[in-house]
């Protein structure tokens, strides 16, 4: 199924969409784009009849231009102009505020790229009348009110046209020639930045990076040079992978999975680690730490085992362009950034990348790679049985039911967000969304958080249950893979069926919606004991008889 976008516009907006269409060759899903007429954000939005309202996009796509921007700055009396932006932000809170009360979506809105009309000169940034300084307070303004929107989604282009430079990044003689903002360059890299975005959105994006150690996380050959050789700290090139290593830190503490192939014995390649004192990263950051003389594909392939996450969700950093070259095309939905030969430039040219886009953020998100590594000593304990059932009793299971609430709904949109695998209609929901949903009364949500005698699982399944008359149908029903052949669905179908019984639901109803990664879940009903009708699967409450599990409910 498509992604419907409706492209909004106060600028030529025509090679912006054939620039989106363009992106069905790479894109893992197929993107659908209506374009309005010229500068009608306003009118479309406002307008309870207009296309947009007809057309029910999954994302609206908002540019406006800071040409237009300085135009109307331009045309504000003087004595107003202190509060320009002000009052631009509550227009725009308004319009979307607007959008939200008639239709559910996901807003892409830019923030705008500088322009400095040389009124002030340096004293721009000193007084309140200028354009600069309006224009600073309203990307300000705009980041705050994604703050408080949960389906609004800044795309940077004041952050682009940072690093392409202004010259670059605009064409003022195709603006006055065909009203186009952007060069063709800056237009292109707009379009990078929106499809970054997008995939985010629904559940594509980096989850994992995989290290190399020699001349990546230190500088030299540890097996040749010795751990008191190596480059690393605060003096002259050692700097450079002292940083790398600080950014590596913040992306785990982010929730991002950090992971070793190391072409190494598995003691030297562990030895910095734990003897120099420079090192900023510790083994206990690593979900997985690899380390032998087989070749990197084998080692990348059997941490993609491990972790249970897809090669399309990994990034792998290595230094050496013979063994990226190898790793890319063994692996080809691998991402393998192409690194500068020099090293001073790895750290600068892995941000500038975005290889690790989100959607979303909470604070479960920084016990992730705790959450691997005790799932480990659970693997470990597995392989000491050969009974599955005499397994999960010895895990000793307890499951918490929970409706929604306040702090679950931001951990349940993310969830929607992440789930691709155990997601058996991958509706991607916000927390504005999902707080609509919940408000109109139509919907049941039950949050199951799981734990055993190794710890937390956390959030680990969400289910929302949609009303239709005599029917309880099953909107979403998504599970962490953490937690598969725990018996965990038939635990949540138990709940499901007492659930409908308690309110006098006579049928369930659910659908498999089949997309490039939910394969796993495609017999999930028919398993379960649903008989497929159409394009549903149902079942009788009457009929159902609960299932045995070694789970516990708190």
């Amino acid at each position: 199924m498509p992604k419907k976008i409706m492209l909004l516009g106060d600028s030529a907006t025509q090679l912006i969409k054939k620039a989106l269409l363009s992106q069905n060759i790479t894109t893992p899903f197929l993107l659908e784009v209506f374009e309005a007429d010229y500068n009608q954000i306003e009118r479309q939005i406002l307008d309870s009849n207009s296309e947009l309202y007809r057309y029910k996009p999954d994302i609206i796509l908002v540019f406006q231009c800071t040409q237009q921007l300085l135009y109307k700055f331009e045309k504000t009396e003087l004595h107003s102009r202190c509060d320009f932006a002000n009052d631009y932000a509550k227009n725009i809170n308004h319009l979307l505020q607007t959008i939200n009360s008639r239709i559910r979506c996901n807003v892409l809105w830019n923030n705008f790229y500088e322009m400095d009309d040389g009124i002030f000169g340096n004293f721009a940034n000193k007084t309140k009348d200028s354009f600069l300084y309006q224009l600073r307070t309203l990307n300000l303004k705009m980041s705050e009110l994604s703050q408080q929107l949960k389906n609004l989604f800044i795309y940077d282009l004041s952050s682009i046209q940072n690093q392409m430079g202004a010259q670059m990044f605009v064409d003022h003689r195709l603006y006055y020639l065909s009203k186009m903002a952007l060069s063709i360059d800056g237009m292109q890299a707009m379009i990078a930045e929106v499809i970054r975005v997008i995939k985010a959105l629904n559940g594509y994006f980096n989850k994992c990076v995989i290290l190399d150690l020699d001349n990546t996380l230190w500088g030299g050959v540890i097996g040749d040079e010795g751990v008191e050789n190596i480059q690393l700290g605060n003096l002259g090139i050692g700097k450079t992978f002292s940083d790398l290593q600080l950014w590596a830190k913040e992306l785990k503490n982010r929730g991002i999975l950090l992971a070793i192939c190391s072409k190494n014995a598995l003691s030297v390649a562990q030895e910095p680690f734990l003897n120099h004192p420079d090192m900023i990263l510790s083994l206990d950051d690593f979900a997985v730490f690899v380390a032998n003389w087989n070749n990197k594909v084998d080692n990348i392939r059997y941490i993609q085992q491990v972790l249970n996450i897809g090669f399309d969700s990994m990034v792998f950093i290595d230094d050496n362009p013979f063994e990226r070259n190898m790793v890319l095309e063994a692996i080809p939905e691998i991402t393998v950034p192409e690194l500068p030969e020099d090293a001073t430039e790895y750290l600068a040219f892995l941000q500038r990348g975005k290889f690790f886009e989100t959607a979303s953020v909470s604070e479960a998100d920084a016990s992730r790679t705790q959450q691997y590594q005790t799932e480990a000593k659970r693997i470990e304990l597995k392989s000491t049985f050969t009974n599955e059932n005499e397994y999960l009793q010895s895990l000793n299971m307890v499951c918490q039911v929970l409706d929604a609430t306040p702090f679950l709904i931001p951990r349940i949109a993310q969830l929607t967000q992440r789930s691709n695998q155990f997601n058996l209609r991958t509706q991607r929901y916000t927390d504005n969304q999902l707080e609509t949903m919940l408000a109109s009364g139509n919907y049941v949500f039950m949050s199951f958080l799981l734990a055993d005698k190794f710890g937390d699982y956390g959030l680990v399944s969400a289910i929302i249950l949609e009303k239709r008359n005599t029917t309880l149908f099953i909107d979403t029903w998504i599970m962490s893979c953490r937690v598969l052949k725990r018996d965990l669905e038939l635990f949540v179908l138990n709940k499901i069926v007492n659930f409908a019984i308690e309110k006098g639901f006579s049928e369930i109803a659910g659908e498999y919606l089949p997309t490039s990664k939910n394969q796993l879940v495609k017999q999930h009903f028919a398993d379960l004991g649903f008989s497929q009708k159409d394009h549903l699967w149902t079942m009788l409450v009457a009929n159902f008889v609960e299932k045995p599990t070694f789970i516990k409910e708190k």
